[in-house]
């Protein structure tokens, strides 16, 4: 194993479950959470998806895909910051998840009530629907909430053994010579056929 596969593979460890766990929710965000049966007879069932149910859903699991890619190019103290905010992130999509998978509350379909029947607030849901079905997808957002707090709280514990961003990162890269770099430089080095934007 080479000197810098130590601290690639604890940046891998963190950053992959982030990711894997907003993919998952952000999928679980288009699917099936509940399906419900009314006592109006016009409309005798519907499907409730995890972003009716959920509405902080879909945003949730997109800033968990932003914060873990950008936790694959940020310096140290940005590491901490970031890992902190996965895992709190992250309680956050399993509890509100876990809560719909346990009590099926009423409150997570009122959106889609509203939108069939054309009634409004949680009393009226209450009075037309009659049976609540709860589909996999909220177990499976709760586990990929948990994902993302696995990852965050890995960042926390392994982000000061992480390799520094790559030198394509960094803005202070100066010529060898100690000067600051000016425009110049970056057109000799593309004279040479070398990247200036590294």
């Amino acid at each position: 194993m080479t000197p810098d596969a130590a601290p690639r593979r604890w940046r891998t460890r963190a950053v992959l479950p982030v990711l894997a766990g907003g993919a998952v929710s952000i999928i679980g965000s288009t699917q099936t959470w509940l399906d419900l049966a009314l006592r109006d007879g016009a409309q005798l069932s519907l499907a409730v998806p995890g972003a009716s149910a959920l509405p902080v859903l879909a945003p949730l699991s997109l800033a968990a895909l932003a914060l873990g890619l950008a936790l694959t190019i940020v310096g140290r103290v940005l590491r901490y910051v970031f890992g902190a905010i996965a895992v709190l992130m992250g309680a956050g999509l399993a509890v509100a998840s876990l809560r719909i998978a346990l009590t099926m509350p009423i409150d997570a379909v009122v959106g889609t009530v509203t939108e069939a029947t054309g009634l409004s607030g949680v009393e009226a849901a209450a009075g037309i629907v009659t049976t609540m079905a709860l589909t996999p997808w909220p177990w499976v957002t709760a586990a990929a909430g948990l994902a993302v707090v696995a990852g965050g709280a890995i960042a926390l514990v392994t982000g000061h053994r992480w390799a520094g961003a790559g030198r394509k990162y960094r803005q202070d890269a100066a010529p060898a010579d100690g000067r600051p770099r000016d425009a110049v430089d970056s057109w000799d080095d593309l004279s040479r056929g070398e990247d200036p934007t590294r």
